[in-house]
């Protein structure tokens, strides 16, 4: 029945997405009200819900640009899902700022294979993940991407290699005019940001324990299901694939580097993971199959959602 709801793209299917968005972004939200006392925090609120919406929207336009999905609500539905395993990153606008920025790097990557703007793609690309940095430094191991795409797409132009260094040069030009202009000791922000841990003993109860295990459980099946079809794919859409593949284990890699370790971190995977799990649902398959995936990814949400409460 839930296959069915999702399966066409209409205004109706995104006012419901939004409305549940809104409902599950509130119910959190209740927990604690003393942001209610303020005009600024609860347009800080409005400001966060607004930008999850966006991203949710962003990560379903690559995936229907570019020919990933077909025309279908499911990649807005598991963006939502997967957003519910880690509820306190509602709260963290520095990284749901900083997944928004590589949102739009993903964006401009994925439709390099086009080959058309390429200079401009790889720029863009490679200012939002320098930009997405500044919210939270590990980030940058996104720029990985930019040059696995220069390798699939544009390597022999040698200019192409130097433009992620022309944005490194741009954003740390507009960073120091920010820093002298507020006052911000600049070194010591970059000392505290480029911290590593490697640890993952941070859960602080049982019910985040299991939330994360659920979560890469479900990132396993739909990893395993992508790598055994890809070949069944169009050869065209193959890099495609892959650089959300990558995308996914860069966003894992920077949940394992980062300091203060939490589930929030993860935020980086559940575009590309929202891709791949459409992708998984979308190919031909028993009806039956279907349902029982998305029932039991409901059903887990649904768990880690309220049992963090």
């Amino acid at each position: 029945m839930i296959t069915s709801v999702f399966r066409k793209s209409t205004p109706l299917i995104f006012s419901l997405v939004v409305i549940l968005m809104l409902f599950f972004f509130s119910v959190f939200q209740l927990q604690d009200l003393s942001w209610t006392n303020t005009t600024f925090s609860i347009l800080y609120k409005v400001g966060l819900f607004c930008l999850l919406i966006i991203s949710m929207f962003t990560t379903s336009f690559i995936a229907k640009r570019n020919g990933l999905s077909k025309d279908s609500a499911f990649t807005i539905f598991f963006y939502i899902l997967f957003i519910l395993f880690f509820p306190t990153v509602l709260n963290n606008s520095n990284l749901l700022i900083a997944n928004f920025f590589i949102l739009l790097a993903i964006r401009r990557l994925v439709s390099l294979q086009s080959l058309k703007a390429s200079k401009e793609k790889i720029f863009d690309a490679s200012f939002c993940i320098l930009v997405a940095a500044l919210f939270h430094f590990w980030s940058v191991l996104f720029i990985l991407l930019v040059f696995i795409s220069i390798i699939l797409h544009v390597a022999r132009d040698y200019r192409n290699w130097i433009l992620p260094f022309i944005a490194l040069s741009s954003v740390l030009i507009l960073f120091l005019i920010f820093a002298s202009f507020f006052n911000i000791n600049s070194l010591e922000l970059l000392y505290e940001s480029v911290q590593t841990n490697f640890e993952i003993d941070y859960f602080t109860n049982y019910y985040q324990n299991a939330a994360f295990s659920i979560f890469a459980t479900i990132a396993l099946f739909f990893i395993v299901s992508i790598f055994a079809t890809l070949s069944s794919k169009p050869q065209l859409l193959h890099s495609s694939y892959k650089k959300i593949i990558v995308s996914f284990f860069i966003g894992a890699a920077v949940f394992l580097v980062s300091p203060n370790k939490t589930s929030e971190l993860l935020i980086f995977t559940i575009a590309p993971l929202s891709i791949l799990a459409t992708t998984h649902i979308e190919m031909p398959q028993l009806k039956l199959n279907q349902e029982l995936v998305v029932y039991s990814l409901v059903a887990c949400s649904m768990f880690a959602f309220f049992t963090q409460l």
